[in-house]
């Protein structure tokens, strides 16, 4: 399963758009940023694939000054 992740630079902003994603009906979940990313305050989101359109949407206009990117990563 290809899952993406919403990669920040600040722990704070990550929690909050985590928040934001779900009270606006994205199934998202904090999780720890993949070292392989070798960015970030080691906090990101994770939301499934499907949903990028509405996330991108919901990043944007929350315009978090410490988002970096989109990450596809694989889930086993």
């Amino acid at each position: 399963m290809t899952e993406l992740i919403a990669v920040f630079r600040s722990r704070s902003q990550a929690m909050d758009c985590n928040s934001r994603l779900r009270a606006l009906g994205v199934p998202s979940n904090l999780i720890n940023t993949p070292r392989e990313a070798n960015i970030g305050c080691g906090l990101s989101v994770r939301l499934p694939q499907n949903m990028l359109p509405r996330a991108k949407a919901i990043i944007a206009n929350g315009r978090y000054s410490a988002f970096y990117g989109y990450f596809r990563v694989k889930i086993y």
